[in-house]
């Protein structure tokens, strides 16, 4: 046998020999270039332009924070800190004001002590966290996914790599927060190091008080992953986890914050600012891709101006957009409380096939969603499991309120209850997209 014959792939091997037969048979390195340039030119066709994109992931960045993102400060190196000394190269006095005025934005928009910008994914940023607060060996409890925990504060992201013992933060499923009856048991028992409070699947505030109260006790931190939340935290229209007891917080930058795709971290405590700063720089970011950072920080300029109004508008189309299903027969989590305090709508959709085949059903009419855990299910469920997701983000950004909420609504129980085609429903789309093609809530 060859060694071809031994080679694994995780990725789709159909995708990946189209690639390979475009290249190998392209009679010119340019008509390749060519190829990736007509991919891209579709994904901003269908994905920009012509699609419900209802991903929580995501967000639309403002044409400026677009801008810079391929401005010339992105081929240059900036290892180290802020100032003269502290860098590695010299020249890069324009570099600090980038950063300085960047890292500044961050802690007035967040009204913290202290902020870094340097993380090139959020990834990057629970990996700053685990290094600097725990060691191999210690006890940390955080969220299971199934109750929307993230890989990130699992075994296989992370945590897991940090070589710390997980243990599960106890959940009610029709609450959909903690159990702290149960928690306290499992805490003064393990008697963690750190808890880890990061979820992707996030619909209301969590108790992180009540826990940094217990934890408090030997010593123990709390964690908060705003991933998702970040914009409405900032805004002021979500808990604000480092006032009411978390230790450090970590955050998407592109999800509700709407800025480049990257990671921020947030802190107060100034005994906490050397072991964080020093574990960005140099262990896990050298080179951080300035472009961005002159991205992230007009996009924290905008959220300042205009963060408030954008999130405020984002929950009130998450609620419209829950009832709004709920009411048409599609069950949506957390119907006892309101649905949802985020930007996020949790649908059950096992009546209808399933979350993969759903998800995959209403992206044949142009609305994006992704299929996800729901407390139902199990972690083995993950390919397949209940639900789906559904974030109001981008569509806010659109500048849709309420009433387009309904309209939505009746397009996705239109496809997965089978009562309108798919061709149907995605020439609605279309229809839709084209009067809502320009962004708000940032600077002209």
């Amino acid at each position: 046998m060859s060694v071809t014959d031994f080679k694994k792939e995780v990725h789709d091997t159909k995708v990946l020999d189209w690639a390979k037969d475009i290249i190998n048979n392209s009679p010119s390195d340019r008509l390749v270039v060519d190829e990736v340039l007509n991919s891209v030119r579709r994904n901003e066709i269908w994905r920009g332009n012509e699609c419900l994109n209802l991903l929580a992931p995501e967000a639309p960045t403002s044409p400026l924070v677009r801008e810079l993102l391929s401005s010339e400060v992105g081929t240059r190196a900036a290892e180290g800190h802020i100032g003269k000394l502290e860098r590695w190269f010299a020249g890069t006095q324009y570099i600090d004001e980038i950063e300085a005025l960047c890292m500044e934005l961050l802690k007035k928009a967040f009204g913290v002590n202290y902020a870094d910008h340097r993380l090139v994914a959020s990834m990057i940023g629970n990996m700053t966290v685990y290094n600097t607060l725990t060691k191999p060996g210690d006890n940390i409890m955080s969220l299971s996914q199934p109750f929307g925990g993230h890989s990130s504060n699992r075994y296989d992201g992370p945590a897991g790599v940090r070589g710390v013992n997980i243990y599960d933060i106890p959940m009610d499923s029709k609450e959909l927060t903690v159990n702290m009856d149960e928690f306290e048991k499992v805490a003064r028992e393990v008697k963690p190091k750190l808890v880890s409070l990061g979820a992707s699947m996030t619909l209301f505030p969590l108790p992180v008080k009540e826990i940094s109260n217990i934890v408090s006790e030997w010593g123990g931190k709390v964690f908060f992953d705003g991933a998702h939340q970040l914009g409405l935290i900032g805004a002021g229209l979500f808990q604000d986890p480092l006032k009411e007891g978390a230790d450090v917080m970590t955050g998407s930058a592109g999800k509700t914050f709407s800025g480049p795709q990257s990671g921020i971290i947030l802190w107060d405590d100034p005994e906490l600012t050397e072991s964080i700063t020093e574990t960005i720089f140099p262990t896990l970011a050298a080179t951080h891709q300035v472009n961005r950072v002159a991205a992230l920080a007009v996009a924290a300029a905008e959220f300042i101006a205009f963060g408030e109004a954008y999130m405020k508008q984002i929950v009130a189309n998450a609620k419209a957009l829950a009832k709004a299903l709920n009411d048409r027969g599609v069950p949506v989590l957390g119907d006892h409380k309101g649905f949802t305090e985020t930007h996020q709508v949790i649908a059950d959709v096992s009546d209808f096939g399933g979350g993969y085949p759903v998800a995959n059903l209403l992206a044949e009419a142009n609305i994006i969603v992704n299929k996800n855990l729901i407390p139902k299910d199990r972690p083995e469920d993950w390919d397949e499991p209940s639900g789906i997701r559904i974030g109001t983000t981008e569509v806010t950004r659109l500048g849709m309120k309420e009433s387009e909420m309904e309209d939505i609504a009746e397009y996705i129980t239109g496809v997965i209850k089978g009562t309108s085609s798919t061709t149907h429903i995605k020439n609605k789309i279309l229809d839709m997209r084209r009067n809502y093609n320009k962004l708000h809530y940032c600077f002209e």
